[in-house]
């Protein structure tokens, strides 16, 4: 298993199951993230911030941070070492 990567407030996800890091101004990845809410395969680690960035895993389920994809992708970059 590899290490865990910060993804804000003392949240952590597996960069081995990251499919993409993307941003929630876009009306598709709204619809997203309401269907996930809806289906129960989202998970709110903003500690009640704005949302600013979207994490989808390999199994369907989506992560919300407070941090921007940017930030969330280096993270990944330095604890892979891509």
């Amino acid at each position: 298993m590899s290490r865990m990567v910060n993804i804000g407030y003392g949240n952590y996800a597996n960069p081995d199951m990251v499919v993409s890091i993307i941003r929630p101004d876009s009306a598709p990845s709204k619809r997203m993230v309401q269907s996930c809410k809806d289906n129960g395969t989202a998970i709110d680690a903003t500690q009640g911030r704005k949302t600013k960035g979207i994490i989808v895993l390999e199994n369907g389920n989506v992560i919300l941070s407070a941090l921007l994809p940017d930030t969330i992708a280096a993270r990944c970059a330095e604890i892979t070492g891509e």
